[in-house]
């Protein structure tokens, strides 16, 4: 019994160890090394720019591979070009021996220079015959050499403490791609006080920007100022980078830094005797540019330049004494030569420049959004900038019109008008704003006696009303945007009014509506405005069919 025991055992182990070794036969008989799988690709590549990837796989062997999977897994910063995921499967023909075989894969590589991206390849197969997969992979490496992107902050390399000061963000394309979905991020020093920029960002540190097309840029202007310690070096860092599938992919980084010295000058400006005043289209300004050392040594041989920035200004109308005049930069400059004050500056010591400019009664304007004017004077002198803001009042402009022939209400009565008989005519108000927007817009006017209105008005719900103890009729306009009546027809209104002259008036003409007189709100400067338009009387002189003598009463 011991004996058939053991025989038994001996015979199990034998079929087990046959199904093991067949099973083992089956899996390596096969080497792997007979399908070659490769990726050619470059080394070094530009980012932003086109890159294929060309998969070659061959078989070596004498067994035809079958139902083979090809996965391409694209850099982990690429975007794919005719994919909608960095994940690319393929589903193969059976590979017979001999058989050599290419696929392309096309991207773009997002990321900053000196960044690695890489490429993966798998090819996954079964040997006819056999019931085993097998797998073999691969993969690339590409090394960002180049970002057609130019990045950079403008900044001074001296700031003076606790004084505003402006820098900027200059960006700039020169890829052949439009690019979208673009953010700059900075990061401040802690010593740094964020007052504004233009444009405005989402953070104070944070701005999305437009499609950027090739050799297109742009400016981020910052103001600030710096609150460390003298001969502190502070560090600015910007980021600039795109967003892809909810991650901030880094293409361009810069770095600047500015000392921290103590201020040595100051400088203030008045505009005709004020610091703070608001100018108005029309307006003569007079500048006044004071400078004072405030620090602990005198100054020699000082030049001041003003630049001068607004489409409000009429640069023909400049006059200066002592400076020179740039037209086509809007620059004046002042030097020790002629200014005593520039060639010598004491502690303590303060000096003037001044000049006279004329602004524009009216000025082009492209679109609504081009609101809010404004006048910039940014002043330099040694290395110390300060930039004065002026705001200027909105224009606005009203028409008063009369008529006798019109196709409104159609008007009846004498013509010429006879004392003691009712003559109708109609007015027509018109209003036109130009650069800010404006609210409680009103129109006034005065009806003289013998004159009363009829009660037709067009349109039918304008806001009119009538005092008949003041005999003031007044159109309530309302808000107006910038460029209404420009950009876009203006606001008006069409009353009618009836005339019955007097016994006196015989002879002369007779008075219809007295000035017309607009006003309204600015809500940028928060000032009034307002605009006149001339009485209208029986002569009608916007009515081409009423000839001088039907304007005489009879």
């Amino acid at each position: 019994m011991p004996i058939k025991k053991i025989f038994l055992f001996i015979l199990l182990l034998g079929i087990l160890s046959g199904i093991v070794g067949y099973y083992y036969y089956e899996k390596n008989f096969y080497s792997k090394e007979i399908l070659k799988l490769e990726i050619l690709g470059p080394e070094k590549a530009h980012a932003l720019e086109e890159v294929e990837y060309i998969v070659r796989y061959k078989n070596n062997g004498d067994v035809t591979l079958e139902e083979p999977e090809l996965v391409f897994q694209y850099p982990e910063n690429a975007v794919p070009l005719g994919e909608e995921s960095r994940r690319a499967v393929r589903e193969l023909e059976d590979i017979y021996p001999g058989e050599e075989k290419t696929i392309s894969f096309k991207c773009r590589l997002l990321g900053k220079e000196g960044g690695v991206e890489k490429a993966f390849v798998s090819l996954r197969y079964k040997p006819k015959n056999l019931k085993a997969f097998y797998e073999s992979e691969t993969t690339l490496s590409t090394e960002i050499d180049f970002v057609p992107l130019t990045f950079e902050i403008d900044l001074p390399s001296k700031v003076e403490a606790g004084r505003d000061f402006d820098f900027y963000i200059n960006y700039f394309s020169n890829s052949d791609w439009p690019l979208s979905d673009l953010t700059i991020k900075m990061d401040y020093p802690q010593d740094f006080e964020f007052i504004s920029s233009q444009p405005k960002g989402i953070e104070k540190n944070e701005w999305n920007l437009s499609l950027l097309n090739k050799t297109e840029g742009g400016r981020i202007e910052i103001k600030g100022r710096l609150n460390g310690e003298i001969k502190k070096e502070e560090i600015f860092h910007a980021s600039l980078g795109i967003w892809k599938e909810g991650k901030f992919i880094l293409l361009k980084e810069a770095l600047r830094g500015a000392e921290i010295v103590r201020a040595s000058l100051s400088i203030f400006q008045q505009i005709n005797g004020s610091s703070d005043y608001v100018a108005s289209p029309g307006d003569l300004l007079h500048y006044e540019i004071f400078f004072r050392n405030i620090g602990e040594e005198p100054f020699h041989n000082l030049f001041l330049v003003a630049d001068l920035e607004g489409k409000a200004f009429d640069f023909e109308s400049l006059k200066t004494n002592l400076g020179e005049f740039n037209k086509n930069d809007g620059s004046i400059v002042w030097d020790w030569r002629k200014v005593p004050k520039l060639q010598f500056l004491g502690q303590g010591e303060e000096g003037k420049v001044e000049f006279w400019i004329a602004l524009k009664d009216k000025w082009d304007i492209d679109s609504s959004q081009e609101k809010n004017a404004f006048l910039k004077n940014k002043v330099l002198i040694s290395q110390t900038k300060e930039e004065f803001i002026t705001k200027v009042n909105s224009k606005l402009e009203v028409a008063q019109k009369g008529y006798y022939n019109e196709e409104v209400f159609g008007n009846s009565g004498p013509l010429p008008p006879r004392a003691g008989e009712a003559t109708t005519y109609t007015v027509i108000w018109q209003v036109k704003n130009y650069y800010n927007d404006l609210e409680n817009v009103k129109i006034k006017g005065f009806l003289p006696q013998g004159v009363s209105l009829t009660g037709k008005i067009f349109p039918e719900d304008a806001k009119i009303t009538f005092d008949s103890q003041s005999r003031e009729i007044i159109w309530q306009v309302g808000d107006m945007g910038a460029g209404d009546g420009i950009l876009k027809p203006a606001p008006n209104v069409a009353f009618q009014v009836s005339l019955t002259p007097s016994d006196s008036q015989k002879g002369d003409t007779a008075l219809i509506i007295g000035a017309a007189r607009a006003t309204g709100e600015d809500k940028w400067t928060e000032k009034e405005i307002e605009s006149i338009c001339p009485e209208i009387d029986t002569s009608l002189p916007d009515d081409s069919t009423v000839t001088e003598e039907k304007g005489i009463v009879q």
